[in-house]
């Protein structure tokens, strides 16, 4: 009982911090989008930020799920 309590708890988690997340890149990519001018800036600044992604997002998860 408690396991499958649990696992509901975790998909709950998991919805509201998806959604949560996906909020806020939107508003930090439209504040973002009014500050950067120029379009060699804007892809150099974006892939600074995927490479940032691709390295906190595992493990921001896995610090959610230990």
């Amino acid at each position: 009982m408690a396991n499958i309590i649990g696992e509901l708890l975790f998909a709950v988690v998991r919805a509201f911090v998806k959604g949560w997340a996906y909020a806020l890149f939107l508003k930090v990519g439209a504040w973002l989008d009014t500050k950067v001018h120029g379009r060699t800036t804007r892809i150099v600044v974006g892939i600074l930020l995927g490479i940032a992604a691709y390295f906190l997002i595992p493990i921001v998860t896995g610090l959610l799920f230990l």
